[in-house]
């Protein structure tokens, strides 16, 4: 996570930040990974999942985008509802923009 400029661990256990890297990893190397552990989130973007990984008592979620050659981490945050909140995915808008102005410019 970036936050500032600085990256940052996602604030989850460590068993769930191995077990989210791992399917991070799946989804680098072009694999596709579907229910109960990934689901599409369309309000946040076209291309855009989110990853659930249980642990302790706690549902993580990571939502991401995935692109040609990338997969851009969006968010990463402890799911308490059955909504994602709408700031959530207000903030995960934003960054998906962000990424695809920047991209834009790369491309320019």
């Amino acid at each position: 996570m970036l936050a500032g400029g600085v990256l940052q661990t996602p604030p989850m256990p460590i068993d769930a930040r191995r077990e989210t890297g791992f399917l991070l990893r799946l989804l680098q190397d072009g694999q596709k990974i579907s229910m109960p552990m990934s689901r599409p989130m369309p309000t946040v973007g076209h291309g855009c999942h989110e990853l659930r990984v249980q642990a302790e008592n706690t549902t993580w979620r990571t939502l991401y985008f995935i692109d040609a050659d990338a997969i851009v981490v969006l968010e990463v945050f402890a799911k308490k509802t059955n909504r994602t909140p709408r700031t959530v995915i207000e903030a995960c808008k934003q960054r998906l923009r962000s990424y695809h102005a920047a991209r834009r410019e790369e491309q320019a």
